[in-house]
């Protein structure tokens, strides 16, 4: 019964998966379908469960009341801002689970391997010297990187790119290390040591890849990582014979590699270029977006800006980092409130790498109760722009940097962006003209159409939103 039962359950739980996955393209079935995902994976731990060799169960209850703690402690205190960096720990976690995992399933192969000589043949081959191999290098990569992407977005290691001297040289000898330890341990599965200098290797690698990526490309990176730690665990479903942790593994590793080729061609720019920091080189340098001629900007204070808001007809809003960082998205919605409340028409423009994460701004935005129909991308809305009264820009910078359309010279050229520079009149809430993570002057700044609103998001909002209602 059992031997039947087990193989259902995660036939299941993988449906359960995939229609989950495939539930979270629209943002009205995403509840529904993570929900799905999440029942899913109880299925496939109950079913794990029914297996017979696996550790005590005093330890799996503990391990489940442990881990089940901290994380309903991560979900309920992790403010919504902060999210990219809990993502990118998820992350990290995952991948040094499967690490774990295959590390255990080796000592364990090892051990059964001394007790009987004479089967040493079917405990350790050229299978599972290279797929224990795989899961702790790509588990063990996943796990720093992903620390150290959670350091850049938390503040605790600088978010500019860092290099150091030779840094693409010894990551090539790094990259070559880890290979000839996979080909070392298929050849000669017993030997221990290679084991732990691949972990070593693998540490030391995943650290080297994520510090040069800036801050600018934790989108491309966190997905990068997600996909990681999906190889990782399918890896480690190889080494175990679990083939619920293949599937899931496969999911997360081929979803992760479509969502970073997706922010790649948001950025029109190809992933080594992303790995290599390709922007803050062009930046540091100054590139030919280095700007010699003075130019001017227009202003206005909040009481000229209601007044341009009061008698507009269609407003778009186009969240950035600012509003994030600002904790502005319910402000935001109450600016909307009040903006339908006299009439005018409100939508928001969100661009695919506008924060740190995939769809940081639609989290955001959800959170302050924001419709979802009113959320449209990139391709839904650039059309629209020229039929738009007043666009509002709200801590965004490159994203909306016309340079990125007209001048050929510019290291952000050819990037798809929001064509805000088209609506009669452009407001920018920004703290200064400092630039943004390309390193780049944002010309719109200095367009006859726009106008800026210097202040932090949330203070410049408020005072918004109290001049309107007098109004």
């Amino acid at each position: 019964m059992r031997e039947i039962l087990i193989p259902v359950l995660y036939l299941v739980a993988s449906f359960l998966f995939i229609y989950g996955i495939k539930g979270l393209g629209s943002p009205l079935k995403a509840v529904k379908a993570n929900q799905l995902s999440a029942l899913g994976m109880l299925l496939a731990i109950v079913a794990t469960l029914l297996v017979k060799d696996i550790v005590s169960f005093e330890y799996i209850l503990i391990g489940l009341v442990v881990g089940s703690g901290i994380g309903a402690l991560l979900a309920y205190t992790v403010k919504m801002t902060d999210m990219p960096q809990m993502v990118g720990l998820l992350n990290g976690f995952g991948g040094g689970a499967s690490a774990i995992v295959a590390f255990a399933e080796l000592l364990i192969r090892l051990h059964n391997a001394e007790a009987n000589p004479s089967q040493i043949a079917d405990f350790l081959n050229l299978k599972s010297g290279l797929t224990i191999q795989l899961s702790i290098i790509i588990g063990g990569v996943t796990f720093t990187g992903s620390l150290i992407a959670f350091g850049k977005l938390q503040g605790i290691v600088t978010g500019k790119v860092v290099k150091l001297p030779g840094h693409n040289i010894l990551n090539i000898l790094l990259l070559a290390g880890a290979v000839a330890l996979i080909v070392f341990s298929s050849i000669y599965p017993g030997d221990l040591n290679a084991y732990y200098v691949s972990l070593a290797v693998a540490l030391i690698l995943g650290i080297m890849l994520v510090l040069p990526i800036g801050g600018a490309d934790m989108p491309v990176a966190i997905s990068l990582l997600n996909s990681y730690s999906g190889l990782a665990a399918a890896a480690t479903g190889f080494v175990i014979n679990n083939e619920m942790l293949i599937i899931a593994g496969a999911l997360v590793g081929a979803s992760g590699v479509i969502l970073t080729n997706i922010m790649c061609k948001a950025m029109n720019r190809s992933l080594m270029n992303v790995l290599l920091g390709g922007w803050a080189n062009a930046a540091a340098s100054g590139g030919a977006d280095a700007q010699t001629e003075k130019k001017t900007v227009k202003s206005v204070d909040s009481e000229e800006a209601a007044m341009l808001f009061s008698v507009a007809s269609n407003v778009v809003i186009v969240p950035g980092y600012g509003m994030a960082v600002a904790q502005a998205q319910h402000t935001v919605k109450e600016l909307m409130d009040n903006l339908e409340k006299k009439g005018v028409n409100v939508r928001f423009a969100i661009h695919p790498v506008a924060g740190r994460m995939p769809g940081h701004m639609n989290i955001l935005l959800a959170e302050a109760n924001i419709p979802y129909d009113k959320l449209l991308a990139l391709e839904d809305i650039n059309d629209d722009f020229k039929n738009t009264d007043i666009s509002l820009i709200i801590g965004a910078n490159d994203v909306v940097n016309p340079a990125a359309r007209n001048n050929p010279q510019s290291t952000i050229y050819g990037m798809p962006i929001l064509n805000v520079d088209y609506s009669k009149t452009v407001v920018i809430i920004k703290r200064s003209m400092a630039s943004g993570y390309a390193g780049i002057e944002n010309d719109l700044f200095y367009n006859d159409n726009s106008l800026m609103y210097f202040g932090d998001a949330k203070d410049a909002l408020v005072k918004l939103n109290n001049e309107l209602k007098n109004l």
